[in-house]
């Protein structure tokens, strides 16, 4: 039998790459949504919204969790973290319109003290001012996050049933505009790549994630793990706080939800890119070599293979062709989810270089002392650059 030639034998790696995620990568392309509640709990829940210019959206926000359809108590705490928009005027309107006021208390943010992000420093005041409530359960949960009226049922029903300090849902993100049908299920495709459901629920697994738009927390274990102020200044302070409970020896359990969903509409490929550019380079803890690798990674996994088809030789297009194929079977569930086309499942690999042009601009923006930004505030920086 002929030896392989050398490109068809390098033409074989990314489909061991693909054969590798798709068996061997907890099974994260089969992401599972949050089931109904299974158990009425009456417990109390308090919500806490961090809030900054969000006038257009906390309204419904406020609304969807002050109507729920719950056993238990819900309590909404909004931390108004210095708006000039009306935010907070937009919230009570919101619970008065509701019937609701008594159930909603609105807090003006303190000063940002050194060291602290501006959105972690909004949830520990909340939970400083829930604790007087003692309630069983907090739900971090972002001002532009309109839950589904049975959500917070659901998210304790799961916590009860299946013992979990941490349960966090990947609510449903806009997918409405050309962009975001592109872009955004591959968002959340490369998110459940990085933290597979079932590795982040394994007890004897090191992975752990949570998505930050919707966080039911048991407060004991909150506290058992050191509390918010442990993981101040992380910029992916959902991830960062799932990590910190798990090593304190917490329980987790990470999903898609269908019903809640996000009101926040990008409308341009630029306004995802700096969504995605915001903690990128963070990520990937500042490091140039681990920049390098993760574009070369995405290149190799992503863009090789529809290129390989190109080389006329009939091995190395074979290798691709299966490469790209079980690419697209592993994207097609999650395409799926989003009610799109399964032709968008074969627009990965152009998906990829976008994502990697964002990785990229992340350093850049991180390089000029502009990482992390988000509405005016520059939270990625070095130390020097903090002063």
């Amino acid at each position: 039998m002929p030896p392989w030639p050398e490109p068809c034998a390098a033409a074989a790696v990314p489909l061991l790459i693909w054969l590798y995620l798709a068996l061997f990568r907890g099974g994260f392309w089969r992401a599972r949504t949050l089931p109904p509640a299974a158990v009425a709990v009456p417990a109390r829940v308090a919500a806490i919204v961090p809030a900054r210019n969000e006038a257009e959206h906390i309204g419904r926000a406020v609304q969807s969790l002050l109507g729920q359809r719950f056993e238990g108590q819900l309590h909404v705490f909004v931390v108004d973290d210095g708006s000039s928009d009306g935010t907070a005027e937009a919230a009570r309107a919101a619970a008065e319109a509701a019937g609701a006021g008594e159930r909603l208390t609105v807090l003006p943010g303190a000063p940002l003290p050194p060291g602290w992000t501006g959105k972690l420093w909004a949830m520990a005041q909340g939970v400083q001012a829930a604790a007087a409530s003692q309630p069983d359960y907090l739900l971090f949960t972002d001002a532009d996050i309109e839950h589904a009226p049975d959500g917070v049922a659901a998210l304790v029903s799961q916590a009860v049933t299946l013992r979990r300090d941490l349960v966090s849902v990947m609510v449903r993100l806009s997918c409405v505009t050309w962009a975001e049908r592109c872009l955004i299920p591959a968002f959340v495709f490369f998110f459940f790549k990085l933290y597979p459901p079932r590795w982040v629920a394994a007890a004897n697994a090191r992975t752990a994630g949570a998505a930050g738009g919707c966080m039911l927390v048991r407060p004991a274990a909150l506290a058992r793990s050191g509390g918010l102020a442990a993981i101040r200044g992380r910029i992916i302070d959902d991830c960062a706080l799932a990590g910190l409970l798990k090593r304190a020896g917490g329980s987790l359990w990470l999903g898609l939800s269908d019903t809640t969903r996000s009101l926040r509409v990008y409308g341009r490929f630029a306004e995802i890119g700096a969504m995605i550019s915001r903690t990128a380079f963070h990520q990937l803890r500042h490091s140039g070599l681990l920049l390098a690798g993760s574009l070369a990674a995405l290149l190799v996994t992503y863009v090789v293979p529809p290129l390989l088809l190109l080389t006329g030789e009939p091995l190395c297009m074979a290798l691709g062709a299966a490469a790209w194929a079980v690419m697209t079977l592993c994207y097609l569930p999650l395409v799926r989810f989003y009610r799109l086309p399964s032709r968008y499942a074969l627009l990965l690999p152009c998906i990829a270089l976008f994502y990697a042009a964002a990785t990229l601009h992340s350093a850049i923006r991180y390089a000029r002392g502009r990482g992390g930004e988000w509405k005016g505030r520059a939270q990625d920086v070095r130390p020097s650059e903090t002063g």
